[in-house]
């Protein structure tokens, strides 16, 4: 989702709802999705279908935000391995429908498809992603929001096919500096995967604001294995991407970048780009 602010509520909007309620619904929310983090968490295959560090920020109530990720693997698996089609010159993209449920809570749909040179454009998948965040107005000198993604993926482009993960989200801007990092984690509901232990899939950003309308910075993706032992370090998945965002309005996201597989277990080169709206009366808002 977008780094900017999504909006504020009004002040008769922050007396109308009262801390102990707000409270008591947070922490329901943040429970039931702890209960969810410490089941078997498996480690989960890279897909690169969408390349991104979450800021904390929501989309504002009754707003809705559209968003298309593109990615083009340049250099990556070149055959079929166990059963999953190969990355190299695949052309990934994914939309993103948010939609704000509240000033503090939205609901984000996912549709994955993949294209490859002899295997024609194909649909992979569909994921939900529900999200949380702690209001402005309670003043915390960070961000923190908490996401979970769930949903299926046809088993030639994942070695399992549903899967969940619990993604903390922690984001602080200083000055022209940003900064952002999501420690994920990851659970295989169906799949190969299915019965091992966690998986620690942790991301990272830091950005600098040139000129104001554009920053660039660094963004770090990593899949290391069961939290219990990582994997050897040839195994796991490890990515850096170089990243420009470009802040046109508070209504546009643009990211892009170019990302470098630093294992071998990685693919070695991904392209990518982020371009989205934030609609205020359509589709699903009201008068």
């Amino acid at each position: 989702m977008s780094e900017y602010p999504s909006g504020s509520m009004s002040e008769c909007q922050v007396e109308s709802w009262p801390h102990r309620r707000f409270s008591f619904r947070l922490s329901h929310l943040l429970l039931s999705f702890a209960f969810v983090l410490f089941q078997a968490i498996p480690s989960l295959a890279q897909d690169n279908y969408e390349i991104q560090v979450y800021g904390a920020d929501t989309v504002a109530r009754r707003q809705t935000m559209v968003e298309l990720h593109s990615n083009f693997t340049i250099s990556g698996s070149k055959a079929v391995v166990n059963g999953l089609f190969p990355t190299n010159h695949s052309f990934h993209e994914t939309l993103e429908i948010t939609h704000g449920i509240t000033d503090w809570f939205e609901l984000g749909y996912y549709n994955f498809t993949s294209a490859r040179s002899g295997e024609g454009w194909d649909w992979v998948g569909t994921h939900l992603r529900p999200r949380v965040r702690v209001p402005e107005e309670r003043h915390w000198p960070v961000g923190l929001s908490l996401s979970m993604e769930f949903g299926y993926q046809r088993r030639q482009y994942s070695p399992d096919t549903w899967t969940i993960e619990i993604r903390p989200i922690i984001d602080k801007q200083a000055g022209k500096w940003y900064l952002s990092f999501n420690p994920s984690v990851d659970r295989s509901l169906a799949g190969e995967n299915k019965n091992k232990g966690f998986a620690f899939s942790p991301n990272f950003k830091v950005s600098y604001t040139l000129i104001p309308k554009a920053s660039v910075g660094l963004e770090y993706y990593g899949s290391l294995g069961p939290i219990s032992k990582f994997d050897p370090l040839s195994e796991q998945e490890q990515q850096i991407f170089s990243a420009v965002d470009l802040n046109l309005s508070p209504d546009w996201e643009v990211n892009f970048g170019l990302g470098v597989g630093m294992t071998r277990s990685t693919d070695h080169l991904i392209a990518k780009l982020i371009l989205g709206y934030r609609f205020k009366k359509f589709p699903f808002s009201r008068h």
